[in-house]
């Protein structure tokens, strides 16, 4: 039995016996998916956060900082993105503990890693990929996006950028970083505060998401996005990065979007593209990052991860076809 029968057969009685929404008409199309995603979204956050909960108690901030400023060249990097997927951050909210780890003297490329990572691959990213795209893509878009952080971060190492970050943000003030140890019973009362806070926060973003999802699901002719944006247009992987930048959102909010994009027609790389640079790339992030380092280095950033977002995209349209 399909893991979510039951929740189908939900949206099928909803749909047809409770609203009473003919059969095989736009509307009940729409409304059967709206129901399906996100009741589908929300159990599998719920299982998800909290067990990577468990995990994220372990991680005190002196053992975070211990383990970024690895004295191996580039383990700190991959340390740093693979700690991105354990860290449901938007990019916004990303910032303040990338300021965190300047000021406890994280190298500046591992921050940097660090901070496309957390809100490009996390657990809510991980749960919406799996449900609307299948393992294989959600894999796929996970080591891409990994590779994305860990070669940005050593780019930007690299480029000697220190001097552009402003003064007050070097300042170690970060110190006395030590918790007390929490029992298992303390963790699973913390995983289950943290699960239902971070639900809370993310449950609007599913619904919109999966409502517009659901709108172009049921409303959108087939084949009519893949004029514009099919893998066979050079120009669409660089167009979706630059048409994300402007929005903001986070996984919960885009990644609906992109999987209802790509049953109409859009290619897969375009649309996984267009997820990423919502989520790793938005103006908010940018303004915000001003006011810790200056305006060249903000631009390197940008052009350093959008490079590397446009890259994937035609790398995924070339492997998925």
């Amino acid at each position: 039995m399909n893991t979510f029968y039951l929740v189908q057969l939900f949206a099928d009685w909803l749909t047809y016996s409770v609203f009473k929404i003919a059969n095989n008409t736009l509307l009940a199309s729409a409304v059967n998916f709206f129901i399906f995603d996100t009741i589908k979204i929300i159990l599998l956050l719920f299982v998800i956060i909290f067990v990577v909960s468990i995990v994220r108690s372990f991680l005190s901030p002196e053992k975070i900082k211990t383990i970024l400023s690895h004295e191996k060249k580039y383990i700190g990097n991959i340390l740093a993105s693979l700690l991105g997927v354990v860290t449901p951050f938007c990019s916004c909210s990303a910032v303040p503990l990338f300021l965190g780890f300047v000021q406890a003297g994280v190298p500046l490329g591992t921050t940097f890693s660090f901070l496309v990572a957390s809100p490009m691959i996390n657990e809510i990213a991980v749960v919406l990929l799996l449900g609307m795209f299948g393992w294989k893509i959600a894999l796929l878009y996970i080591v891409s996006g990994l590779l994305i952080a860990i070669f940005s971060g050593i780019i930007i190492e690299k480029m000697n950028v220190r001097s552009l970050v402003e003064e007050f943000a070097l300042n170690d003030s970060n110190k006395n970083l030590n918790l007390p140890e929490l029992s298992w019973k303390e963790r699973i009362e913390y995983a289950k505060t943290y699960t239902l806070g971070i639900i809370k926060k993310v449950w609007m973003h599913v619904v919109v998401g999966v409502g517009v999802g659901a709108w172009i699901h049921g409303y959108i002719p087939a084949d009519f996005l893949a004029q514009y944006a099919g893998a066979d247009k050079w120009y669409a992987v660089p167009l979706a990065v630059l048409t994300g930048i402007p929005l903001y959102s986070n996984a919960a909010g885009v990644i609906p979007l992109a999987g209802a994009l790509t049953e109409k027609g859009v290619a897969t790389g375009t649309a996984l593209a267009f997820m990423m640079a919502v989520t790793a790339l938005s103006l908010p992030e940018f303004m915000i990052l001003r006011k810790v380092m200056k305006v060249k280095l903000v631009v390197i950033f940008a052009s350093v991860v959008g490079l590397g977002i446009i890259f994937t995209g035609y790398l995924f349209n070339i492997i998925l076809g």
